[in-house]
């Protein structure tokens, strides 16, 4: 069965003014839609066909670059959409609640850990809060469209939060102003979406 492009649970401009209308409809409709046909494309006719995105990613040759850039590109936005709401914002509750005091010593620390590393990615990339080998949270950023599923990353694990900081994911409204976008994707974080996958991670990283 072919990968299809997620609907998004929101409308285009249920993020405002944290992320404008505009830019939604391209990254969504164009964008991530370009990653789901590419991806389709480098998987026809191979044994790969039937495979779930995770499957692909964890088994992947880093050196197949359509199905790394593409691949990555399907599943890193498919998170992206997830763990965004225009309910979203404040801070996380619970289990992981604790394992981010227990990881980084506070949310506030957490939070400036996780803007340093998307802040810091040089050029295209994402940062990442995931479930490493060990069960436990950890930040990290990675170039272009590799995620820490993908074999020899360095911070394999399952990722929980991900946050796009490709130039096409704000520079409409934000420009050069990395910082400030990466501020206002604090208030749209769906925190109960990012705990339901890190109770899903923690749980298969004990199985």
């Amino acid at each position: 069965m072919a990968f299809e492009l997620p609907e998004l649970s929101f409308a285009h401009d249920a993020l405002e003014p944290h992320i404008d209308t505009k830019t939604m409809q391209i990254h969504h409709g164009k964008h991530h839609a370009g990653y789901t046909a590419k991806l389709n494309a480098a998987v026809a006719g191979t044994d790969l066909e039937g495979k779930s995105i995770v499957e692909i990613l964890r088994g992947l040759d880093m050196s197949n670059g359509a199905l790394r850039n593409n691949g990555g590109g399907y599943f890193n936005h498919n998170l992206f959409w997830e763990v965004m709401s225009p309910n979203g914002g404040g801070a996380p509750e619970g289990e992981l609640a604790s394992a981010i005091n227990d990881a980084f010593g506070s949310f506030e620390a957490f939070k400036d850990a996780f803007s340093a590393a998307a802040a810091t990615q040089f050029g295209s990339g994402w940062a990442w809060l995931c479930v490493n080998k060990e069960g436990k949270l950890e930040v990290c950023s990675t170039p272009n469209q590799d995620n820490p599923l993908m074999p020899g990353v360095n911070c394999e694990g399952t990722p929980i939060l991900g946050l796009d900081v490709w130039e096409h994911a704000y520079y409409l409204n934000y420009q050069n102003r990395r910082p400030d976008y990466i501020e206002a994707f604090f208030n749209v974080i769906n925190w109960e979406k990012v705990a339901s996958l890190y109770w899903s991670a923690a749980v298969d990283k004990k199985a």
